[in-house]
């Protein structure tokens, strides 16, 4: 939206805002004067197609770039002039406005490739067909998944977490939030929609007045806070953008100030919300989060999607893998942080490029009908990111490697399977965080999650 000021006389009665320089009718700053005759500035406004103007505010999709035409330069034009308010007395000053208003809409377009991309093509065929990937068999495995893991809820609030070191984690609880959202449940509606609400009555209870979530009696061990930060920032962000919760919104916002102000020098982040260094098994975290508020219409600044992503892609080695600090050598480079990278990459809006296919070649090594496995105690973690990192690939892609770990999880050559129908974790994070994940990877062709939507 292009906005041009005219002086203009404006009779009573009007709500002001005082601007120093505009209009002096004793009113602060921002702040709303008394109803009075004054000469004010009257906007005058010209709405151009909303994809084809620039948001500084707001990190931009690189495939939603507008097209532009000679047509469409010339029809901006014409309205620039149309939307002049009537001429007043001084014929001069009205030949004038319109001048300024033409030169503004010539310099706007003549500045459109500085921002404006050409499209990129995104392989959406999979979308189409996906869920037929989810096999009869498949889905059956989902619903005992689903039985057990809304069994698991603590009754007296909401949480999740059964294991010594990881119960009422933050973190566990936003993403078994997530398998039920993933199932098509939202916030009381739907067969879970009662555990999604639950989930989100807990974590809003763990909300402290500087917007960092955290569950102070337990953090998860050796693990930081800022994993279970991230992960609730996410699951938030999802709810709010299914169910506009005031309240949902407020902390959501105070979360989303959190990260983007504990961003350090390098780019990313680490455990500590005042950590002087990155990983980037906390950047992924805080960057789905981002991603996902943003999304759902809550501001964040560019600047801070920039630099996550330039340290995300100094993480890169030369093979394609992703290492886990920058300065860690080649050693540390593992499947499941080349995972995350990628999914970094798609959650800034990079959709082709070196840096993508290298990476995804280097997880071509790990699919999971592949001999090369990763240690089981990252199982979950690195397949989680894998599935999302394949699915935004899309294609064939997607298909064969969704296959394979389908057939994994459902008969798997491991011990996965509990006797309650969920998953079982070998890590110290319990059977809950396992069913959560199997779920969300199960359930990634029902595309109902927005963060995983393209």
């Amino acid at each position: 939206m292009l906005t041009i000021l005219s002086r203009k006389r404006i009779s009573p009665p009007i709500w002001a805002l005082g601007r120093r320089g505009l209009c002096r009718i004793g009113a602060s700053p921002g702040a709303r004067a008394k109803p009075k005759t004054c000469w004010a500035f009257r906007q005058a406004v010209l709405r151009l197609p909303q994809a084809a103007v620039f948001r500084p505010d707001r990190v931009q999709d690189r495939h939603r770039a507008p097209r532009w035409s000679r047509q469409a330069s010339q029809s901006v034009l014409a309205r620039a002039a149309r939307s002049i308010p009537t001429p007043s007395r001084n014929s001069a000053q009205a030949a004038l406005r319109i001048l300024v208003a033409t030169l503004v809409a010539i310099s706007l377009l003549a500045g459109r490739d500085v921002f404006a991309q050409a499209p990129q093509r995104i392989d959406r065929s999979i979308e189409a067909d996906a869920q037929k990937l989810i096999t009869p068999e498949t889905q059956a495995a989902i619903d005992r998944g689903l039985t057990y893991l809304a069994a698991r809820q603590a009754p007296r609030d909401g949480s999740f977490g059964s294991s010594a070191s990881a119960r009422r984690r933050v973190a566990i609880t936003a993403l078994a939030g997530m398998a039920f959202l993933s199932s098509g449940s939202t916030p009381g509606r739907g067969r879970y929609g009662t555990n999604v609400q639950r989930a989100v009555d807990f974590l809003l209870t763990r909300c402290q007045p500087n917007g960092f979530i955290y569950d102070e009696g337990n953090t998860g061990g050796h693990f930081g806070p800022m994993y279970d930060h991230g992960f609730a920032t996410l699951f938030l962000a999802e709810v709010y953008g299914m169910a506009r919760s005031p309240q949902v919104r407020t902390d959501l916002e105070r979360a989303v100030q959190l990260i983007v102000n504990s961003q350090n020098k390098e780019g990313g982040w680490r455990y500590e919300p005042d950590s002087k260094d990155a990983d980037l098994s906390v950047t992924v975290c805080e960057m789905m989060a981002l991603r996902a508020a943003r999304n759902s219409g809550i501001y964040v600044p560019k600047q801070t999607i920039d630099r996550c992503t330039e340290y995300v892609r100094k993480c890169q080695v030369q093979d394609g893998g992703f290492r886990y600090q920058l300065t860690t050598s080649w050693q540390a480079v593992t499947f499941g942080l080349t995972a995350a990278g990628v999914v970094t990459l798609y959650s800034a809006g990079i959709y082709e490029g070196k840096a993508l296919e290298s990476g995804l070649q280097y997880l071509e090594r790990y699919r999971p009908s592949a001999a090369v496995h990763q240690p089981a105690n990252h199982y979950f973690y690195s397949h989680y990111y894998a599935a999302q990192a394949m699915w935004h690939a899309g294609g064939q892609r997607f298909e064969q490697w969704y296959t394979d770990i389908r057939e994994e999880l459902v008969h798997g050559p491991f011990p996965f399977h509990n006797s309650g129908g969920g998953w079982r974790d070998p890590s110290s994070y319990g059977d809950d965080y396992g069913t959560a994940m199997a779920l969300l990877i199960l359930q990634t062709p029902n595309n109902y999650l927005p963060i995983f939507q393209r």
